[in-house]
């Protein structure tokens, strides 16, 4: 369903996976990566929020500093997939992210996050510095900035055996906005993803009708 287009940012060109819905969109949204790339698994869940209705866009946001990336879910795509975050940086991330929103805005439509552990934090400072409503899934690098407020709607959700990130941590995002929505599923780091060994079909499920509620009441 989606396509390759360049997408101009102040880090330099990068590809960015769009896809439309073949009806109206009802609003259009920022999928933001995990620590793996622009990946099967994130061009599919591109391709489910256009099902779903939305224009989706997820900018490859390792693009100023390894084109291309596609990492597998495997001890050296971690690895790796780390030292990309590590040394492209929130910062530099975020300067995509909002490029990505302001395309998305051109076209006409009111734009939300939406983004998975790394992406997840990065979707929360998506909300907290550039006024977008947001969803995050699994944000495991959040706590350090949780004292920024929020300026939109913000949807958290988190699984109960998730190794990296504690009850306390999750408590926290509670403590800090309080007005957001935390949800807490009985599973692991990473549930939404098929390819992941915490894969949780029915925490997934019912996350993503969260989600897509979420993002048409504040997007519409």
């Amino acid at each position: 369903m989606g396509e390759w287009l360049p997408l101009t940012t102040p880090e330099g060109p990068v590809q960015a996976w769009l896809a439309r819905p073949v009806t109206a969109p009802l609003g259009a949204v920022v999928v933001i990566q995990e620590i793996f790339g622009v990946n099967p698994h994130i061009r599919a869940v591109t391709d489910r929020f256009a099902e779903a209705g939305f224009t989706a866009m997820a900018p490859a946001l390792f693009d100023p500093i390894r084109p291309g990336t596609e990492l597998r879910y495997d001890d050296a795509g971690v690895s790796r997939g780390r030292d990309y975050a590590a040394d492209l940086g929130f910062e530099r991330a975020l300067k995509i992210v909002s490029a990505a929103a302001r395309w998305l805005r051109e076209s006409g439509h009111r734009v939300g996050a939406v983004g998975f552990c790394w992406g997840g934090t990065l979707a929360m400072l998506a909300n907290t510095r550039l006024h977008l409503p947001s969803v995050t899934y699994y944000g495991g690098r959040s706590v350090p900035f949780l004292g920024e407020p929020a300026l939109a709607p913000m949807l958290f959700h988190f699984g109960e055996r998730d190794r990296l990130i504690p009850p306390e941590d999750v408590e926290k995002h509670r403590i800090h906005h309080p007005d957001a929505t935390v949800h807490v599923y009985p599973a692991g780091h990473g549930f939404n993803c098929d390819e992941r060994a915490d894969f949780d079909a029915d925490s997934a499920t019912l996350a993503w009708s969260r989600t897509t509620a979420f993002l048409t009441e504040h997007l519409r």
